[in-house]
């Protein structure tokens, strides 16, 4: 896995303990690219230690008690994130950082260490090795089902998409950014993280689309009677 400056081969390649960043209902995924706004004085000083060292940050939801399957050994965390490395920051003038993070890997938390004089937490994990290897472009996936998913929904609630870079996208793209940007929950959000592969993450994101594409049927049938 290439991101940024930095290659990612090996479990050699990735520390053993990273400072996590728990931030609800947000989905990174590996070879994707998340924005972030940071301004609290714990997270400046997290992103500022970062940089000082590896660049890497775990970005993880906070446990969902509607979702006990996400619980992991820290019980206020879920037990799956996604690492990322900080591959561009700015200074805003107002005390923010603009970054961006690329996904490295998937990890699976080990526990927490305790957090001593640092106002951030940091946790053992162990990454999803098979992330770091090239491979899979989504040559399983059912295309034409997610697209016909996607634009149902674009349609539902009347919104539109450049056809011409959706159709340009690799499967790989399509998939990670179209399971980014989804407007769901964070339940959903953690499924399509924990999805074994990329077919299976095309199919989750397809039964949840269509599940809320069925909710918001049955809803406007109920406003109507």
């Amino acid at each position: 896995m290439q991101v940024g400056n930095k290659s990612y081969r090996l479990e050699a390649d990735i520390p053993e303990q990273v400072p996590v960043f728990p931030l609800s209902g947000a989905l990174l995924l590996p070879g994707s690219q998340l924005p972030l706004n940071i301004f609290e004085p714990r997270y400046l000083s997290m992103f500022d230690d970062a940089m000082s060292s590896h660049r890497l940050i775990g970005v993880i939801q906070p446990a969902m008690a509607e979702a006990e399957s996400c619980k992991g050994p820290v019980e206020d965390l879920c037990r799956v994130g996604c690492l990322g490395r900080i591959t561009s920051i700015a200074e805003t003038g107002d005390g923010r950082y603009v970054i961006t993070l690329g996904g490295v890997c998937r990890f699976r938390v080990g526990g927490e260490v305790e957090k001593g004089r640092k106002p951030y937490r940091t946790c053992r994990i162990s990454p999803f090795l098979g992330d770091l290897e090239a491979g899979d472009e989504g040559a399983e996936v059912d295309r034409k089902a997610l697209l016909e998913s996607f634009k149902a929904y674009l349609d539902a609630n009347d919104l539109e998409a450049d056809w011409n870079s959706v159709e340009r996208a690799s499967t790989q793209t399509l998939v990670n950014s179209l399971s980014m940007m989804s407007p769901y929950g964070p339940a959903e959000k953690q499924a399509l993280l924990e999805a074994d592969n990329l077919r299976v993450r095309a199919e989750t994101l397809i039964a949840i689309t269509e599940i809320a594409l069925a909710r918001d049927s049955e809803d406007y049938g109920r406003v109507l009677q």
